[in-house]
């Protein structure tokens, strides 16, 4: 099977012939690779290492790794600062200004970027054109609809803004929701096979808001985007990519067309628990550890962990092997390289229980 046939089939709920592979990295991660590898081309890297998703994405999130310089403005007005991590691994980015903090009436005069334009697409017309043939296309539009608004106004904004200035919060997020509307029909119409959304909405035990606010404000637009997005491609898949614990939100995302969970934290949610609940609804991509055991387990570890998730998850298809969020600088790259020993080892369907 290609890469390509082998999501499918997976998102199918059926069993391909290997449990689709990926795993998320940042660009320290990726640079040894690279070098390791003896490969430069992002893409070129990811195909040789197995991937069977390759994911460009747009909008604000595309800003958290735009530039070198130790401060830049992005096109939405957002001012990021990059930090340094400890003992020089690596750095950071992180926002520090917010086009839309302090008055009110700043909303009315503010522009987003012209969703139409061109240029920004063309990093995602460029991979479906070079791999869109063989493997599966991921275009991104995160910051959908909560995250988006608070990266504009600030979040302790935001989120008072949501209890007790509710017209002005359900304006910015028609801003951003409609900006994202536009740019997830482009990625639709150049090609991607699946649409990846979502804000996060959770942290490590709770939610970070109510679901009663998540209901208000942030799954009727979902409801929107991804009804519009599967409506000018009905064999699209949607992704929603929301970080820690959501299981109060769970049934809500099926409501609004979702297909696909990620990045599934198991030290925030139990992964089992969830295939049982909601396999015949939902497919997972992630769920291998990157809080404990990527970063700080051994190598065997590693290889153990791969093995429980696929346990877990892969039976009946409906999953993606994959880290639960980016695997960070100081990662040893000995357990890197574990975590796809390990996939060559034990993805091969009948999955080993």
């Amino acid at each position: 099977m290609t890469p390509k046939q082998r999501l499918a089939a997976a998102l199918a709920h059926e069993e391909p012939d290997r449990c689709p592979l990926d795993l998320w990295i940042t660009p320290e991660v990726e640079a040894a690779l690279k070098r390791e590898r003896g490969i430069e081309d992002p893409f070129e890297l990811r195909a040789a290492l197995g991937h069977d998703l390759l994911m460009k994405i747009v909008g604000q999130v595309a800003s958290f790794y735009m530039s070198e310089q130790a401060q830049y403005v992005d096109a939405w007005g957002i001012l990021w600062r990059r930090v340094e991590f400890p003992g020089g691994q690596g750095s950071y980015t992180e926002m520090v200004g917010h086009p839309l903090a302090g008055e009110d009436a700043l909303l009315a005069s503010y522009r987003p970027p012209d969703p139409h334009e061109p240029t920004q697409y063309a990093g995602v017309a460029d991979l479906v054109a070079r791999w869109g043939q063989t493997h599966a296309i991921v275009g991104g539009v995160l910051g959908s609809a909560f995250e988006g608004p608070w990266y504009l106004r600030g979040m302790d904004q935001f989120l008072t803004d949501m209890l007790l200035n509710k017209d002005y919060a359900h304006a910015l997020t028609d801003l951003v929701a409609d900006w994202n509307l536009v740019a997830g029909l482009k990625l639709v119409e150049l090609g991607c096979d699946l649409i990846l959304a979502g804000d996060d909405v959770g942290v490590q035990d709770r939610m970070l808001i109510s679901p009663q606010l998540f209901r208000e404000f942030v799954k009727p637009r979902y409801g929107r985007l991804f009804g519009a997005y599967k409506k000018a491609n009905p064999g699209l898949k949607i992704a929603t990519h929301i970080c820690g614990y959501i299981e109060p939100i769970l049934d809500d995302l099926v409501e609004t067309g979702v297909d696909i969970l990620n990045p599934v934290q198991p030290l925030a949610m139990d992964p089992a628990r969830l295939k049982k609940r909601y396999g015949q609804h939902l497919s997972f991509w992630g769920a291998v550890d990157d809080q404990k055991v990527l970063p700080l387990g051994s190598p065997e570890e590693v290889e153990a962990e791969v093995r429980l998730r696929l346990r877990q998850l892969a039976p009946g298809g409906g999953y993606i092997l994959c880290s639960s969020h980016n695997v960070q600088p100081g990662t040893p790259m000995a357990n890197i390289r574990a975590f796809y020993r390990a996939a060559e080892k034990y993805r091969t369907y009948p999955i080993a229980l």
